[in-house]
């Protein structure tokens, strides 16, 4: 008696088929798994055989053989229990093997028999989409989950019982409505308008997502940098279908995926705490999950106090920042997963916050060059905009202002991203940030009075190629911003202050 059942596994955020064979025969009584498999699916022996039994199957006094196949790459997760259960069913002539042939089945089971949800359930119908499966046999709470993917047959059952049922009559009863939502109090979404003073970080934002620029901002304590940043996410244009599908197979795969939140309809704002590992930012371990990198896809990712967060860790940031991915290898596999973010930092100036008011600072001229040693000049370079966030004012605080909300920062920011997408259609990329250096003269070509002042700027800032190439691109943007269709003296000018606290906190770059 042998049968073969569909089902997936995830690599990455994508998933690959796999075939579920069972084969039963005469001789000794065993149950025997095999296909390169985790503990975790090598467990589902147990969780299988209970659950049959509970729900009034027994196996019989027989040799059974399952192999998961393609046996060179090793299987991970839970979501095999019910396939593997199918399996068994068909083999025992339980089930209509022809019902279960162009179906596809995830889910994990319990000792009772009921369905539990799985992670990943997105990108494994998508996935199977394309491969040409149109129906879907999933736990009752994957289902609107598995619905985003677009037009298919998904099944929702919340025990096998009502599986097995299914597959022999072939009726299928919509289970009723389960999203019984926990009435989550909302907090007030932030936004700009209550940002008071600081007329220059919010000016700083504004290039930023309008270019899609690396920023850091330099500060002392309460100078307003966290709360700008957390409101840069806020001023980006609303995300395209393509993306909140993406988005959604990323937060999926790592299980983040809530009732409430089907699909993902924002842009991420993801901010670690600085005692993040190198694996929680880059992502990886046992099971290669996305890190923060990832999940701020498409989005802001936020590392307020810097200096605080490991020198190791910072630099993994190097690569993705430059080649928009990260790819992750290790003992278990490897796997490449997305990661196009808009960085955002924030540090003080000093170990004690006050430099350079030397009245305040206690900070030795060692302790200084120690504390900004933290950050390395390859991810200095890397920042577009570095900004000097000043202390605010009491009379900026007190009083009623009437500040731009972030939907009219988002307006201009939005014509700005169109603008850059008309321009440079075809080329393979969409912003200003990402201009090439071979088309940097296309794109950002002097006059003669910019390029005599881009020549004084070089040698007087110490600037590299690669920072040199920076300020032409934040240029343009500050153009682009401006409604101008050329790169004008104003422009570059505002670029380089954009970059003049190199040489007062670093040395130079």
């Amino acid at each position: 008696m042998y049968s073969t059942v569909s089902a997936s596994m995830l690599e990455g955020i994508h998933a690959k088929p796999v075939c579920v064979e069972v084969n039963i025969c005469a001789g000794l009584p065993t149950f025997e798994m095999v296909g390169f498999l985790s503990s975790e699916v090598r467990e589902a022996k147990e969780r299988v055989r209970t659950a049959l039994h509970n729900c009034g199957v027994l196996l019989p006094a027989k040799r059974i053989t399952v192999n998961l196949s393609p046996a060179h790459i090793k299987k991970n997760g839970t979501c095999f229990d019910l396939p593997i259960a199918v399996a068994l069913l068909a083999a025992l002539g339980q089930t209509d093997v022809a019902a279960a042939s162009d179906m596809l089945f995830a889910g994990e089971l319990n000792l009772k028999g009921d369905l539990l949800p799985v992670g990943g359930i997105l990108p494994i119908v998508s996935d199977a989409l394309e491969r040409g499966i149109r129906q879907f046999v999933l736990p009752a709470k994957n289902v609107p989950e598995a619905e985003l993917a677009g037009s298919c047959s998904v099944y929702g059952f919340s025990c096998l019982r009502d599986v097995i049922a299914f597959l022999s009559d072939g009726e299928y009863k919509k289970p009723e409505e389960e999203r019984q939502r926990k009435a989550r109090e909302r907090k007030p979404e932030a936004d700009f308008s209550e940002v008071n003073g600081q007329p220059y970080l919010r000016r700083v934002a504004e290039i930023a997502a309008s270019g899609m620029h690396n920023v850091l901002m330099v500060g002392p304590p309460v100078a307003g940098k966290t709360m700008v940043s957390e409101r840069i996410s806020t001023i980006l244009p609303p995300l395209s279908e393509a993306e909140r599908l993406e988005l959604s197979r990323i937060y999926s795969v790592c299980g983040m995926l809530e009732d409430g939140k089907l699909p993902v309809t924002k842009r991420p704002f993801r901010s670690p705490h600085h005692t993040v590992s190198r694996v929680g930012l880059c992502g990886g371990g046992a099971r290669l999950m996305p890190g923060e990198i990832t999940l701020a896809h498409r989005g802001v990712l936020f590392l307020d106090e810097l200096t605080e967060f490991d020198r190791s860790a910072l630099e993994i940031l190097r690569q993705p920042l430059e080649e928009r991915v990260i790819n992750v290898s290790r003992s278990g596999g490897k796997v490449t997963y997305p990661a196009d973010f808009l960085l955002v930092a924030a540090m003080n100036p000093c170990g004690c916050g006050y430099y350079p008011d030397m009245q305040r600072c206690s900070c030795t001229h060692a302790t200084l060059q120690r504390y900004r040693g933290r950050v390395s000049g390859p991810l200095l370079d890397r920042m577009d905009l570095c900004v000097e966030a000043p202390p605010v004012l009491y009379g900026e605080l007190s009083g009623h202002h009437r500040n731009e909300s972030s939907s009219q920062i988002r307006e201009r920011v939005q014509e700005c991203h169109n603008l850059q997408k008309k321009r440079y259609e075809g080329l393979g990329f969409c912003y200003n940030s990402r201009i090439p250096a071979g088309l940097l003269e296309r794109f950002c070509p002097l006059g003669e009075r910019e390029s005599a002042y881009m020549e004084r700027m070089y040698g007087k800032l110490n600037l590299t190629a690669r920072t040199y190439h920076r300020l032409l691109r934040v240029a343009r943007t500050v153009a682009d911003v401006c409604r101008s269709e050329h790169i004008g003296l104003l422009h570059l000018q505002e670029a380089v202050c954009y970059r003049s606290i190199d040489d007062r906190f670093w040395g130079g770059v």
